[in-house]
C-alpha cells in the first residue's frame, strides 16, 4: 500500500527536487560571484571597501537562514514585489556569498606572496597579476572547501518551504496531508533524495578538483 502511494506520488517529489536544484544553482551562482568579489576586496581593496566587505560578511553569517528568508520575503515585499522563489534566492544567495567570501579569501592568501612580487617585478600590473597568476591557483584550491558550501546550501534549500516555495520538503508535506499519514516513509524517501544528490554533487566536485590538480602541489588526502 505505502509502496503504491510512494510510486504514485514520486512525480510530485521529483518536481519538488527539480525546484530545489534550480534554487540551489541560482543561490550558489549569486554567492560565487558576490563572494569572490568580496574576497578580492578584503585582500586587495582600499581599507574602506575592505571594512564594508567584512561588515557584510559578519551580518549575513550571523543571522540564521530561516530568519533571513522571512526578512526578505515579508520585509522586501513591502517595498518591491518579488515572488517567494526570488526571495529565497536573495536570502540564501547573500548568506552563501558571506561564507564563500571566506573560502576564496583563504585560498587567495594561501598563494605564496612571492608569486605576486615576481609578477610585479616582470612588469605586470597588480590587476593582471591577480587575474592571471593568483586567481587561477586560488580558484583551483577553493574547489575542496567549496564542496562543504555545496552540501550546506543543498540542505538549506529545504528551509525555503517556510515562505511558500514548493520544493521537495513542501511537496512531502502535501503528500502527507493528502494521504493522511505515512510521515516516516515519505520523509525517509525525501531524505534519500537529498542524500543521493548531495553525494552526486560532491562526487562531481571531487572529480573536478582531481582533474584540475597540478602535479607537485598538495592534493586532498595528502599528508
Amino acid at each position: 500500500m505505502i509502496v503504491e502511494i510512494i510510486i504514485s506520488q514520486m512525480p510530485y517529489l521529483l518536481h519538488g527536487l527539480w525546484v530545489a536544484l534550480q534554487l540551489l544553482v541560482c543561490l550558489l551562482a549569486l554567492g560565487l560571484v558576490l563572494g569572490l568579489s568580496l574576497a578580492l576586496l578584503e585582500v586587495y581593496g582600499h581599507w574602506t571597501l575592505r571594512w564594508l566587505g567584512i561588515l557584510f560578511e559578519r551580518i549575513f553569517r550571523g543571522i540564521p537562514a530561516i530568519v533571513l528568508l522571512l526578512l526578505f520575503y515579508y520585509g522586501v515585499t513591502d517595498f518591491v514585489e518579488i515572488g517567494s522563489f526570488t526571495a529565497a534566492v536573495l536570502a540564501l544567495g547573500l548568506r552563501s556569498a558571506a561564507y564563500q567570501s571566506q573560502i576564496f579569501r583563504g585560498c587567495i592568501l594561501s598563494v605564496p606572496p612571492g608569486q605576486m612580487q615576481a609578477a610585479r617585478a616582470m612588469g605586470m600590473s597588480k590587476m593582471k597579476a591577480v587575474r592571471d597568476i593568483v586567481l587561477p591557483q586560488a580558484l583551483r584550491l577553493s574547489i575542496g572547501p567549496w564542496t562543504n558550501e555545496f552540501s550546506s546550501e543543498m540542505k538549506a534549500t529545504s528551509l525555503a518551504y517556510v515562505i511558500g516555495v514548493v520544493e521537495l520538503t513542501r511537496q512531502a508535506k502535501y503528500i502527507i496531508s493528502s494521504t493522511q499519514g505515512n510521515i516516516l516513509i515519505v520523509f525517509a524517501v525525501v531524505a534519500a533524495l537529498y542524500f543521493i544528490f548531495n553525494r552526486l554533487g560532491n562526487w562531481g566536485l571531487y572529480k573536478l578538483e582531481k582533474r584540475l590538480a597540478v602535479p607537485g602541489f598538495e592534493q586532498r588526502g595528502d599528508a
